[in-house]
């Protein structure tokens, strides 16, 4: 499938939150970023941000935003295309990545 060209419409509510949350996201890891270059952050402040501000449950809802999305207006095969190359992506305690 040829993905350059193809364009899915979202509900701009939608988007909009999703962008809230993601320039959240963006903008705290890169001041928890200095302040740990600076040595005003230790090694546990990613995990207190990470589980503080429910990130893994506000990403999971962007994902699903945008899996609902794609489910709706692609066909089963471009969807099942899209999934294969999910899967080949990078997942932390893989791999002998982390933990």
């Amino acid at each position: 499938m040829d993905m350059s060209s193809r364009e899915i419409r979202l509900p701009l509510d939608e988007v909009v939150a999703v962008l809230q949350d993601l320039n959240e996201f963006v903008v705290s890891l890169d001041r928890i970023g200095s302040r740990q270059a600076s040595g005003a952050a230790d090694e546990r402040t990613v995990g207190e941000f990470v589980a503080e501000w429910d990130v893994a449950r506000r990403l999971a809802r962007a994902r699903l935003v945008i899996s609902v999305a794609l489910d709706e207006q692609l066909s089963e095969a471009e969807n099942a295309e899209i999934d294969a190359l999910c899967d080949r992506g990078r997942f932390y305690g893989e791999g002998g990545a982390g933990v």
